[in-house]
């Protein structure tokens, strides 16, 4: 189907003798390129070399099958090498890149092209499936990069104009315009973080690991994923923002990994009914079901019914709100929590801390005759719901695995919990051996905040 685009014009005056006043006369021609437009040359040349184009190839074991095979004759395996491009952006003179964790994943060699077109063989240092984020260094080079620094993404508003750089279908330095189309965006099943800022900055396949920068020159998002129906580009797509970018940085450098401090509260989203119970002038913001004792939240003064607001100046909506915001803070700081108690606003005082493992995991796998078979399971704790990506945690028992074509896979899957085995309560793994030893008969399942039970015959 041809679109066709009318444009109309509608001339209106008092006839073709008006003589109009010396103001409304037409400029003059443009005597200069500055004066003809304004344009985003100088900041593309400024930021442009600090992002590159990162080739991978991944060698995959694959089996080879006759045609006609003679009985008892072996198949034939053999080494499939799989090649994929992305983008990536350097983020300090001595060559550390970041870039999506799915541009890496499984590569055994990744060779990083400079704007410049020199190519440089590049290591993974470390990355982090459950953010979709990798740090890479260039490898064999003695010389200073450039590179971008990093803008407090709170500090973007929607309307802002930004410019998305990437190499999207291997066209390197592919230079895309845009505006902050939402920030605090929540877009679930892209990664544990599910916060983004979105943007209509056209970006494609090839675009994951390239820089959203401001006008200012800094990067405020890893370009992560769009929305799309067809693959390409429709005006939709995610960023990381530049605060989880920075976090990552900062611990992935020094050996470790991004750990979302724990509240020691358990917590549910403000819905309308809510709101009008508790005298919130809208449905916002986490209410405190429980807290936990010895946690950071009793420390701090928090009681239940109390609804948490904000944190640090920045409003708290709903779970993936609150993740976010942790997720960008660490651990042993102390950060000013605005609630809603009583119908008052007012401020606590909250030291954030490591999610313990309490109590510990004991991670099992399940075996023999019986519907779990196949199932690994582990004692669900503040550290294991912090390692799931889960805004909170209850006492119980999580799988965590399951194996491919395990009979337990008919009925579960990673992140259930199982509650009861045969209508009775289970508390930990030891106590659901010991029922499963017995034999099952039924079982209830916890998934995304609904239980339903699984009957055997």
């Amino acid at each position: 189907m041809i679109r066709r685009v009318i444009l109309a014009a509608v001339l209106m005056g008092c006839g073709a003798a008006t003589v109009l006043p010396p103001a409304a006369h037409a400029q003059g021609l443009p005597s200069s390129r500055t004066e003809l437009a304004y344009s985003y040359a100088p900041l593309v040349k400024k930021v442009s070399p600090a992002v590159v184009n990162i080739y991978t190839t991944t060698t995959a074991r694959v089996q080879r099958r006759l045609p006609f095979p003679f009985p008892g004759m072996p198949q034939q395996g053999g080494d499939r090498v799989q090649n994929s491009l992305g983008s990536g952006v350097l983020v300090r003179p001595d060559g550390l890149i970041v870039t999506n964790a799915h541009v890496v994943k499984g590569a055994d060699e990744i060779r990083v092209v400079l704007a410049d077109r020199r190519e440089f063989e590049a290591k993974l240092i470390t990355q982090d499936e459950r953010y979709d984020l990798a740090l890479l260094r260039i490898e064999g080079a003695e010389e200073k990069f450039p590179f971008l620094e990093l803008r407090d993404s709170d500090s973007i508003e929607v309307g802002d104009v930004v410019l998305a750089i990437g190499n999207p279908f291997g066209l390197n330095q592919t230079v895309t315009s845009g505006i902050v189309s939402a920030v605090a965006r929540s877009a679930g099943g892209i990664n544990d973080s599910n916060f983004f800022l979105q943007t209509d900055a056209a970006i494609n396949p090839g675009n994951s690991g390239g820089a959203l920068v401001a006008l200012d020159g800094r990067l405020i998002g890893i370009n992560t994923a769009i929305y799309s129906q067809s693959g390409g580009s429709v005006g939709i797509g995610f960023a990381t923002p530049s605060n989880i970018v920075e976090r990552m940085i900062a611990t992935g450098t020094q050996g470790g990994r991004i750990v979302r401090p724990w509240l020691g509260v358990s917590m549910q989203r403000v819905t309308p009914d809510l709101a009008a119970g508790f005298g919130l002038s809208r449905p916002a913001g986490l209410v405190v079901k429980e807290v936990f004792a010895n946690g950071p939240g009793a420390t701090a003064g928090l009681k239940r019914n109390d609804v948490i607001v904000g944190i640090r100046e920045q409003a708290i909506d709903d779970e993936a709100a609150l993740r976010f915001r942790l997720s960008t803070l660490n651990v042993d700081t102390t950060v000013p929590v605005k609630i809603m108690r009583g119908g008052k606003e007012q401020i606590v005082q909250l030291k954030l801390a490591a999610p313990p493992e309490d109590p510990p995991r004991d991670l099992s796998q399940l075996d023999g005759r019986q519907p779990l078979s196949g199932a690994s399971v582990v004692n669900m704790s503040p550290a294991v719901a912090e390692e799931m990506g889960l805004a909170e945690w209850r006492p119980g028992i999580v799988i965590v695995d399951v194996k491919p074509g395990a009979y337990a896979g008919r009925f579960v899957r990673p992140g259930d919990m199982i509650l009861a085995v045969n209508g009775q309560d289970v508390k930990s793994v030891a106590d659901l051996k010991k029922r499963v030893a017995s034999g099952i008969n039924s079982i209830s399942v916890g998934r995304d905040g609904v239980i339903f039970p699984v009957q055997f015959r």
